[in-house]
């Protein structure tokens, strides 16, 4: 079976954000906002593995994307908090993942278009 770098990044990302907010005390809502938008991007790469077309599968990705976006603000957030020491190393892998699904997206819609002009 193929390695699937992104979905094994995702899964520990979504790991060492979960064992980081083990450690935040209080403010359940930013934590709870944390912890549901980070483990959504691995759940939606996963789930657009078995996508039932290349427009569902583009669409799967592009979820993961924004909701990549979405845990850099929360980090960010925290950060600036002062709820999390350093938020640097974090915020590098998710960026690794941003640009990985961004080529991924751009790759699959070039195939799309490949696909209906033959």
């Amino acid at each position: 079976m193929r390695e699937n770098k992104l979905a094994d990044l995702s899964m520990d990302f979504s790991v060492q954000i979960l064992k980081l907010c083990d450690n935040i005390k209080g403010h359940y809502s930013i934590v709870n906002q944390l912890e549901r938008c980070s483990t959504s991007i691995g759940a939606n790469i996963r789930e657009a593995k078995y996508a039932q077309s290349i427009a569902d599968f583009i669409s799967k990705l592009q979820i993961s994307l924004k909701e990549c976006y979405e845990t850099e603000y929360w980090l960010e957030l925290m950060e600036r908090a002062e709820l999390i020491n350093e938020a640097a190393p974090l915020l590098h892998t998710c960026g690794v993942i941003r640009k990985m699904l961004i080529k991924s997206i751009t790759t699959a819609k070039e195939n799309l278009q490949k696909k209906q002009f033959q």
